[in-house]
């Protein structure tokens, strides 16, 4: 009996890849999920009632780079760097990351450490938030480690791409940006709402060519003079805020319901989010920071890229646990047709049997 081998992956010639490979650091760990009863924000000093729930939780860039391994496949190699503790939760997911194609030279187990955790909390309505460890193995990673994977980045080059996500220290994602800026690589960055301030202060932003955020994040960089009920106004000010360290920057900003805006460093592009009913919205920003890159890997333009990160977002959504295991080429056209949006005709080649 033959068994024939079903392709996962997007259809693409490996060939006409702009990038060949990416290189990420940020945090690799695990969590719980709580659920609170009751939909009102939860209070500074509030007490609430809730109860675990069966739910699989990663962190950032487990959750990015995943997406990109499975839809980019074995022509794509994924590196990533960072350090996870030499206990339970370490071993699993090193294994997990493992048989997804990763290439785990670079990240170290560390004994006498735990791994990465995150305590995630959701309200009734799917909608929630996150608090992390800062003193598990990837807080360890810092300038020192990342140098030792400069070997890999002279090895991509101008073929590279660079990903910075929260969840190790910021002096160690810049350094990343750094070593990739010097080297050619394409850089992208994401940052929570209480660091990009700092990033932005720092220097960050102008190594960076794509700067994927979330409205709380731009609101923090539009700063406090702008109407906070008025997404169009914050999403113009962050980027005007941000091209002042970097007239070039690209820059991707997502807002659940709303949609998600990007900025090609000429034009301002608003699309919609793909109506579903959500189960958990844990992971759909790293989902869509995902989806850019792969996007943009595969020589599209940022809008058409803003485009399929909308699919893969608003499909990961549909799944209670942070990285959406189910899709894939298929999954995501067969999501795409329930949609009544317009997308390019090159995501439909990407997907279509």
């Amino acid at each position: 009996m033959i068994t024939l081998m079903i392709a996962n992956e997007l259809k693409f010639n490996p060939r006409t890849l702009r990038y060949t490979g990416i290189i990420g650091t940020g945090g690799i760990g695990s969590g719980k999920f709580f659920q609170l009863n009751g939909d009102h924000t939860l209070g500074r000093e509030e007490s609430r009632s809730g109860h675990f729930i069966d739910v699989t939780d990663y962190c950032k860039q487990h959750i990015i780079l995943h997406y990109i391994k499975v839809l980019l496949g074995p022509s794509f190699s994924v590196i990533p760097v960072g350090k996870i503790g030499d206990d339970k939760i370490g071993q699993i997911l090193f294994n997990e990351m493992s048989k997804t194609g990763f290439i785990m030279n670079r990240v170290e187990k560390v004994p006498n450490v735990s791994t990465l955790f995150s305590f995630c909390f959701c309200y009734p309505d799917g909608s929630g938030g996150n608090m992390t460890t800062d003193n598990s193995a990837s807080a360890l990673v810092d300038a020192a480690f990342i140098e030792s994977a400069v070997t890999e980045i002279e090895k991509l080059g101008t073929n590279g791409i660079i990903m910075a996500a929260p969840e190790v220290p910021l002096v160690a994602r810049q350094k990343l940006l750094e070593s990739g800026k010097q080297h050619g690589l394409f850089c992208a960055a994401s940052f929570t709402t209480e660091e990009i301030i700092h990033a932005s202060d720092a220097g960050v932003m102008s190594i960076v060519d794509l700067v994927a955020i979330n409205i709380d994040e731009a609101s923090a960089i539009a700063g406090s003079y702008v109407d906070k009920a008025n997404k169009a106004s914050i999403v113009q000010s962050a980027i005007q805020k941000l091209q002042m360290n970097n007239k070039k920057i690209m820059v991707s900003i997502t807002a659940g319901e709303q949609g998600s805006w990007c900025w090609d460093g000429y034009k301002l592009n608003n699309f919609p989010s793909i109506k579903t009913k959500p189960i958990s919205t844990a992971g759909a920003g790293d989902a869509f920071f995902s989806g850019i890159i792969c996007g943009l890997a595969l020589g599209l333009h940022l809008f058409e890229a803003q485009q399929f990160a909308s699919l893969i977002a608003g499909l990961s959504v549909t799944s209670p646990n942070t990285i959406h295991k189910g899709i894939d080429r298929h999954s995501l056209y067969k999501f795409l047709l329930t949609s009544d949006l317009a997308f390019s005709k090159k995501i439909f080649r990407l997907l279509e049997d």
